[in-house]
């Protein structure tokens, strides 16, 4: 088995084409394709045991679509749209958390807690994203809202 911790030594595995987005900048984005890459192992090992053959797609659906909604967030303009796919993103990397959680008996608490982890940082990263997508609020005047009722 490879070492599960070198970010380093994946990044170099990653093909030019993608090293050479863009998207590749965004650093949540990285980080959600190394947990992908990690959760393939993952995944597999769960799928291997009949108590989590279920949980082991649900792992890896949830893992697999956080990098996929930054980068579709990514390729909005900005504001609200971007927003509310890394909101997506978030949501993903938390249920993901939770797949981890629920997975740790088969996987071993350590390997668990090392996504979990890392996980966690993508949810931290993610907030901030949102965050700063939505500091241009659109707002209709206080007026529209008294006469609706």
């Amino acid at each position: 088995m490879r070492d599960r911790t070198d970010f380093e030594a994946w990044v170099e595995t990653v093909p030019d084409t993608i090293r050479r987005d863009p998207l590749w900048r965004v650093q949540a984005y990285r980080l959600a394709l190394f947990v992908a890459e990690q959760s393939w192992e993952d995944k597999t090992r769960l799928a291997n045991d009949w108590r989590t053959r279920a949980l082991s797609d649900q792992l890896y659906r949830s893992v697999g679509s956080v990098s996929a909604n930054i980068a579709e967030g990514y390729s909005r303009g900005g504001g609200r749209d971007r927003a509310r796919f890394y909101e997506y993103a978030l949501g993903s990397a938390r249920e993901a958390r939770d797949w981890y959680y629920k997975g740790r008996h088969i996987l071993g608490e350590e390997i668990a807690a090392d996504q979990i982890d890392r996980l966690a940082q993508l949810t931290r990263l993610l907030l901030t994203m949102t965050k700063d997508q939505r500091t241009v609020h659109l707002r209709e005047p206080k007026e529209d809202y008294d006469a609706a009722g």
